[in-house]
């Protein structure tokens, strides 16, 4: 028997992006620290496994033996000549995966070289021997360095589980670890058998990635390796990354399992996650890696991400909140599961033809999702219709809901990597598929017809988000969808919980359920159902328990838009959750009265069920009445709900309501979209740490007048204007400037976002412009505006918006008399992989929103990080930027949230400028044409119509503008400003926003997956 001797190379786990100093030497000075402690620190580095021998170890066959033992032999080798003092590890164990790479870690994070290493097989078992010496080269002998060393083996290896027993070995020159082990046999055999095949991660060198992506080319993606273009590489690389993703995921919920922590599910019917490819190798740590072995082959990492298209799984700024926040969770290392709907469709595809928009199906899954998992075997009934039936039950009565129709929720897993870590957390979609039973039926009976429509019906559940809701079919599906969601979810995650656990008195300390605004509401009555009807829960203790695990986050800011359902629906399709419904609106009117008395008006106000000629269900108030925690999104949205939105209930519970400012993940809205910012920010603060923690970015501000940065600064934003300016080209065919302040407002089409104003301000500085002498042209600061955004299908003000944006447009930007001193572009189908693009390249941005109107706003947030210039309206998060970085950082104008409503009441007597009334003129006179179909938009403006005060505000918002003019001209002024704002942008990271919540809503711990 020989040994096998390991190369150092494959024994040293690297580690590009982080410093490997050590984190302690054994010496008096560094003996308090824990080798534990010393893990924990060292768990924050992206450590990489590679291989653990340079040769295929071999199986044994199963020993006859009944117990498996495990013995770490701690102590010096008198053997070893002085050319190699070094203290001898010896391991005696039963192969497992991944054993060699968890004893290198300890040795790589203590601080300790490993020398030489050697493998000798003995039948079952290895006989590993690691030659170690401490950071300064000499043998480590002193009792409690050796004692340290041990304790951190024992960690490591048994994994923390407390099984290990510990004595001194005979010798008395080191400690032998023991452990019981498990009974051999022929399962133990093929358990062990496969764990020898797969003991080891994927590398991660340029060799093995571009195997690795030739592989899937024909593999996966079935094309011959000599012959594949862009998109099929694309497919191959997805694929490459995945099985990366895979690693880390199967690990982490491995961990979970065997943890049992407290976890939270998030439950949102949107997200909008962008580009997964270029934020999973970010986060994974490899772009670079990927980058060259591409090279290599003859491609271009750029170009093949951009074959990637957007997954249309929302709308707007909820989902891409969603989807920051999944983000920070897996960065956190949070234990936490996002559920939401697996859209064939998404929203819809924007395109412009003559101005108008037309909404088109976007078909993001006809290639296929290579990032997306299809669990088959992960499928829940949901049901529907039917009747209440009672029966006898245990001597009494209960109440039995009888479905009419069944649909079936299958599962599809995106895993979700977090950065500086292992842990890969899961966003599992739910796709809507009829119910095999009812196929059956109808193929049995020969009515095949009816089984196609069967199938329709069922997947058109998951088919689109948010259903046109104007008629009684939307309103029906838009409930189905709600249900479904909500249902397959719970299902699941009660499945998960009595994997582990009999009573459900500890649900609420291994649960917590998060509703993303008032969409999963109905979660409640379905945990109510569950618990009483199918678990037989009385119902004071299942009350007990919904009211500890669910907390609700509502992004509302006007009464008026809570959602509400119909009675006589949820009769319908849900006839057992009506009847809850009812009983928990019972339980608290009878409560309420006690509380405040016979006030009938506050009564009828905070009542769940809203009477009227048609009734209707407050999904506001239930989820209010239900959770324990109440969150707004922002500090002036927090008192928007106290005194305004839910006034009664906040003085009735002032203790539930919080709020949680919102953030945005600085890994895709720096690292991934704007690389070079990205360098720029790690190389003045000498460090990446500010890609975990935001906050470091105040360390920018001490550099805010050095002459260096602002010629890197200004370098860094002309390239990307330079690449906004191409794709404006390419889209549009407009040509525009760079030297030209590009000036962008790009968000949902509303008129409460005031695309209206923006669009007159334009208008009113083209007017200008035409009526200057030519010589005082040159003192005209150049703009280029940008606009872009959806207009909800149904909602025609919105689309006239959009239309007048691009009659506008086609009247300046061929006016020679403007040539470059005035662009206009609209953007169609504004996505996420587009604001990656335009958001880099912004000099200013609007957010000009009527104040108490945006609950928080979270795109200003991305152009604060990119070190763009904000021209605002005091409105949602805002008002905490302008604490963080002050209002000489930004332009602000128009009127106060407590001054919007003194000047509604002025109505007809409120005065406009002379300047607003000319602009809206020229619309209404068809100067830019199309005179009686913008009739009604000039309406909605007009003195005593005017609700959103477009009018009011003008010149204010004049003098906003004119303002960033003049700081544009002093372009060193500018980049200060500039500088500054992104500096003081650490405070609106999701990671804070996800660490409060965690702490003080949801009561969960971080769940660190072992390296």
């Amino acid at each position: 028997m020989s040994p096998i001797t390991l190369p150092l190379s494959q024994l040293k786990l690297l580690s590009p992006s982080f410093n490997t100093t050590p984190l302690f030497s054994f010496s008096a000075s560094s003996n308090n620290l824990s080798p534990i402690s010393a893990l924990c620190n060292a768990s924050h580095f992206n450590f990489r496994r590679l291989a653990s021998t340079s040769e295929p170890l071999p199986v044994t066959p199963a020993a006859s033996t009944t117990t498996i033992n495990t013995s770490v032999t701690v102590g010096t080798d008198d053997d070893q000549s002085d050319s190699c003092a070094a203290t001898a590890f010896v391991i005696h164990a039963r192969s497992r995966i991944g054993l060699l790479q968890i004893i290198t870690r300890v040795f790589k994070v203590l601080g300790l070289r490993v020398e030489k290493a050697t493998v000798e097989f003995e039948g079952d078992y290895f006989k590993k021997t690691f030659y170690v010496t401490d950071s300064h080269g000499n043998r480590i002998e002193d009792a409690e360095s050796l004692d340290k060393i041990k304790k951190a083996l024992i960690e490591a290896i048994e994994g923390g589980d407390g099984a290990a027993e510990v004595k001194m070995g005979s010798t008395g020159r080191g400690v032998a670890v023991r452990r019981a082990g498990l009974g051999l046999g022929e399962e133990r055999a093929k358990v062990d058998r496969m764990f020898g095949l797969m003991d080891q991660f994927l590398k991660n060198d340029p060799i093995t990635l571009q195997n690795d992506i030739l592989r899937h080319v024909e593999y996966t993606v079935a094309r011959s390796r000599f012959s594949f273009d862009d998109f099929e590489a694309y497919q191959a690389l997805a694929h490459s990354v995945r099985d990366r993703l895979i690693e880390r995921w199967h690990d982490t919920q491995v961990h979970f399992k065997r943890k049992d922590p407290k976890r939270i599910y998030f439950l949102s019917l949107e997200y909008l996650m962008g580009r997964f490819l270029s934020n999973s190798v970010i986060n994974l740590g490899i772009r670079d890696q990927y980058a060259d072995a591409l090279s290599q082959l003859g491609f271009e990492f750029e170009v093949l991400a951009e074959q990637e298209g957007d997954a249309a799984l929302g709308n707007g700024g909820l989902a891409r909140l969603s989807a920051c926040q999944i983000d920070s969770l897996a960065t956190l290392d949070y234990p936490a599961l996002g559920y939401g709907l697996r859209y064939q469709y998404g929203l819809y595809r924007q395109v412009i033809l003559d101005g108008y928009q037309h909404e088109q199906p976007y078909y993001w899954l006809n290639f296929g999702n290579p990032w997306e998992i299809e669990r088959i075997h992960v499928t829940y009934p949901v049901k529907f219709y039917g009747t209440v039936e009672e029966e006898d039950f245990n001597g009494g009565k209960r109440q039995v809901w009888v479905p009419k129709e069944t649909v079936e929720a299958v599962a599809y897993d995106n895993p979700i990597p977090g950065y500086g870590t292992r842990n890969t957390i899961t966003l599992r979609l739910w796709a809507a598929k009829p119910s095999d039973q009812n196929d059956m039926e109808s193929y049995n009976t020969g009515d095949y017809i009816d089984a196609v429509v069967n199938r329709r019906t069922a997947e058109t559940i998951s088919s689109i988000l948010y259903p046109d809701d104007r008629s009684h079919q939307g309103k029906e599906l838009r409930l189905k969808q709600q249900y479904f969601f909500v249902s397959a979810s719970l299902q699941d995650i009660i499945r998960r919980f009595k994997d582990a656990h009999s009573n459900f008195d500890d649900f609420p300390e291994k649960v917590a359920l998060q509703l993303n605004d008032t969409h999963p509401s109905l979660a409640i009555v379905e945990v109510m159902r569950v618990l009483i009807d199918e678990e037989h829960l009385s119902w004071s203790r299942a009350w007990d328990i919904v009211c500890k695990i669910f907390s609700f986050t509502t992004h509302t800011v006007l009464p008026e838009g809570l959602e509400k359902i119909p009675v006589d629906l949820l009769e319908s399709l849900l006839p057992r959750h009506l009847q809850i419904i009812y009983d928990i609106n019972f339980n608290f009117i009878e409560k309420l009265k006690k509380r405040i008395g016979l006030d009938y008006d506050r009564l009828s106000r905070m009542s769940i069920v809203e009477e009227g000629a048609a009734k209707s269900i407050r999904m506001a108030n239930l989820s209010i009445v239900c959770s324990h925690t109440v969150n707004g999104v922002s500090k002036i949205h927090a008192e928007l709900l106290k005194t305004r939105v839910f006034k009664d209930f906040y003085e009735l519970w002032p203790h539930k309501f919080h709020y949680k400012t919102n953030g945005v993940t600085q890994r895709r809205w720096i690292v991934v979209s704007n690389p070079s910012l990205c360098a720029l920010i790690s190389k003045w603060l000498g460090t990446e740490a500010w890609i975990r923690n935001l906050d470091l970015l105040a360390g920018l501000q001490e550099y805010a007048t050095n002459a260096d940065l602002h010629q890197e600064w200004k370098m860094v934003r002309k390239v990307n204007k330079m690449r906004l300016a191409e794709y404006i080209e390419t889209m549009s065919g407009v040509k525009v400037s760079v030297d030209a302040m590009f000036d962008v407002q790009i968000k949902r089409i509303h008129e409460y976002k005031r695309q209206f104003l923006n669009i007159l301000g334009i208008i009113h500085r083209y007017d200008c412009i035409k009526n200057m002498e030519k010589n005082d042209r040159r003192n005209v600061v150049p703009r280029v505006c940008i606009i872009g955004g959806k207009a909800a299908p149904g909602y025609e003000i919105a689309k006239k918006i959009i239309k007048l944006c691009h009659a506008v447009a086609e009247k300046i930007n061929n006016d020679p008399d403007v040539d470059d001193l005035l662009k206009l572009v609209f953007i169609p189908d504004y996505n996420v992989s587009v604001a990656e693009l335009v958001i880099p390249g912004a000099d200013l941005s609007q957010h000009i929103s009527t104040a108490g109107h945006e609950a928080s706003g979270t795109g200003s947030m991305k152009f604060l990080m990119n070190g763009c210039l904000l021209l605002a309206t005091a409105d949602g998060s805002t008002i905490e930027i302008i604490e963080e970085i002050g209002a000489d950082n930004m332009f602000l104008f128009g009127a106060k949230v407590n001054e919007v409503p003194v000047l509604r009441e002025k109505g007809p007597a409120l005065k406009v400028p002379l300047q607003f009334a000319r602009v809206v003129r020229m619309v209404r006179n068809g100067y830019f044409g199309f005179e009686d179909y913008f009739k009604s938009l000039c309406d909605s403006v007009e003195v005593g119509n005017d609700f959103y005060l477009l009018g009011s505000d003008f010149e204010s918002y004049l003098e906003a503008q004119a303002a960033a003019d003049m700081a544009f001209v002093d372009q060193e002024k500018w980049t200060q400003m500039s500088i500054l704002s992104m500096a003081g942008s650490g405070r609106f990271s999701s990671d804070r926003t996800i660490e409060e919540y965690a702490e003080k809503t949801w009561g969960i711990e971080p769940c660190r997956c072992p390296f």
